[in-house]
């Protein structure tokens, strides 16, 4: 896994989404090589103002809509996956990286991704003793900050 703020963080492929779009021959724009440059750069998870906004000042002539449909088009791709977190705004971020889950700071909306091969074994066990298999999980914690006599 690769740190971010000295945080584990899934590991990105620079390029990547632009080169799935053309694999898959999606026709590239100016404007959606774009975005999808601006997604791989992504050390957040945007969600589409957000997106829009990095967008517009790379080229102000970049419509919200635009933004809206080619994001749309990348997640029925499976280029990208949208996540949610209870905050009201889709976020996105590359599909197809490295497994991690998220933490979610509710004080400043941050999002912090993580691996913990304990919680994956534990999943795997809880599912195990109830007669099940894990074949995908999604996990998101929603976390405040400890307080310094809470550390």
């Amino acid at each position: 896994m690769a740190k971010r703020n000295g945080k584990t963080a899934a590991r990105r492929r620079p390029g990547h989404i632009e080169r799935t779009c053309r694999e898959r021959g999606l026709r590239m724009t100016g404007q959606r090589r774009l975005i999808a440059r601006l997604l791989d750069e992504a050390r957040d998870h945007p969600d589409v103002v957000e997106l829009h906004r990095r967008a517009s000042s790379a080229d102000p002539r970049i419509s919200l809509s635009t933004v809206y449909r080619t994001v749309k088009l990348f997640e029925n791709e499976g280029i990208l996956d949208r996540l949610e977190f209870r905050d009201g705004r889709a976020r996105y971020e590359q599909a197809d990286v490295e497994h991690h889950d998220h933490l979610i700071n509710l004080a400043t909306g941050d999002v912090i991704e993580f691996h913990s091969e304990e919680i994956e074994a534990l999943q795997t066990e809880i599912a195990r003793r109830l007669g099940y298999k894990v074949v995908y999980h999604r996990l998101e914690l929603y976390a405040l900050p400890l307080g310094k006599d809470e550390e």
